[in-house]
C-alpha cells in the first residue's frame, strides 16, 4: 500500500551527540547517521553544517550497504561554540580541524571507514591522507584542491554594517550550478544565511590562508588508501583545473569532473550528484 501525501514520513536519519576531548577542551559534537555497512564519515563545507548531506543520508540505495555519518564541526549547526566564545575570535586551523575529525572518528569507533569531505572538508581529507596514512580506508575529496588564495575579502563576512550570513549566501550563490533545482539552490543558501557570526569568515581563514597541503601531496599513499577527487564544472572556487592539478600531484589519485554541478553538489543538486558519489564509493578498496 502506497503512502499518501497526508501521511507522516519519519526519516531513517538518527541524530545524536558525542563529547570529544580536544587539546583546548571538551566539545559536544552533533552527528547524524543512517544505514549499515562500511562507514563513511562526511564533512560539510565552510560556513554550513550536516544538513548538506541529508539527501544521501535519506537515500536507501546508498545506505543499504554504507553507514553514512555526518557531523557538525564546533561552532556549526547544532555543535555549540566552546565556553567563553563571546570573547573569542573563531579562526579554524589545520591542526584543530584534523584533531576534531580524528577525535570524532575515534569516539564513534570508526575502523576501515571512508572519509568524504566537500570544499574545506575535501581539503582536510587530503591533509589527513598525507599526515595520517592508513587512518581511513579511502578518501573522497569533493571540490578539493591543494590551495586557492581568496579572490574576495573574507572580512566582509563579519562586519557590524553587513549581515554576514546574507553576504555568505551571496558569495556561494555564484558557485551553485545553473542546473540546480531552485528549491535546493535556496535551501543551500539558507544554511549560509543561518551561519553563526564570524563562522564563515573563520572557516575561510583556514581555506584561503593555509597552503601547507601543496608540499604534502606527494606524501599521500594511494596504495594504502585510495583517493578520488570530484569537482563540479561550475565551481568557481575550486575549478576543474585546480582539482586536476591536485590529482596529478598525487600518485594514483583519480578524478571525475561533474558536468552539471557546482561547489555544493550533495546539497544543490543531489539527484545529479548521486551517481558520482556511488561511483566514488565503488572506487574505495573493500577490506576482506
Amino acid at each position: 500500500m502506497s503512502r499518501t501525501a497526508a501521511e507522516p514520513a519519519i526519516e531513517a536519519i538518527v541524530g545524536r551527540y558525542v563529547t570529544v576531548s580536544l587539546s583546548d577542551g571538551p566539545r559536544r559534537i552533533y552527528f547524524e547517521e543512517a544505514g549499515q555497512g562500511r562507514a563513511v564519515l562526511c564533512l560539510h563545507t565552510a560556513g554550513a553544517d550536516t544538513r548538506q548531506w541529508r539527501h544521501l543520508l535519506n537515500d536507501a540505495g546508498v545506505t543499504a550497504d554504507h553507514r553514512l555519518i555526518a557531523f557538525d564541526m564546533p561552532w556549526h549547526g547544532k555543535s555549540l561554540p566552546p565556553r567563553g566564545f563571546e570573547v573569542q575570535e573563531y579562526l579554524l586551523t589545520t591542526q584543530a580541524y584534523i584533531e576534531t575529525v580524528l577525535a570524532v572518528a575515534d569516539a564513534l569507533g570508526l575502523q576501515d571507514a571512508v572519509l568524504a569531505g566537500c570544499s574545506m572538508g575535501g581539503r582536510i581529507a587530503l591533509q589527513i591522507a598525507a599526515r595520517h596514512p592508513g587512518r581511513f580506508a579511502g578518501f573522497i575529496a569533493i571540490e578539493a584542491s591543494d590551495f586557492q588564495p581568496a579572490w574576495y575579502d573574507i572580512d566582509w563576512f563579519h562586519r557590524p554594517d553587513a549581515h554576514g550570513g546574507e553576504m555568505g549566501a551571496a558569495l556561494v550563490s555564484a558557485n551553485i550550478s545553473p542546473h540546480a533545482p531552485q528549491e535546493e539552490r535556496w535551501n543551500t543558501q539558507w544554511m549560509f544565511m543561518q551561519s553563526g557570526p564570524g563562522v564563515f569568515r573563520g572557516d575561510l581563514s583556514f581555506y584561503t590562508r593555509d597552503d601547507s597541503l601543496v608540499e604534502r601531496l606527494g606524501e599521500i599513499d594511494t596504495d594504502l588508501s585510495p583517493v578520488h577527487i570530484l569537482v563540479g564544472a561550475y565551481d568557481l572556487t575550486c575549478t576543474p583545473e585546480d582539482a586536476r592539478r591536485t590529482a596529478q600531484a598525487i600518485r594514483g589519485a583519480t578524478l571525475t569532473v561533474m558536468e552539471e554541478l557546482g561547489h555544493f553538489p550533495m546539497s544543490e543538486h543531489p539527484r545529479a550528484f548521486r551517481p558520482f558519489f556511488l561511483d566514488a564509493l565503488q572506487r574505495m578498496r573493500t577490506t576482506t
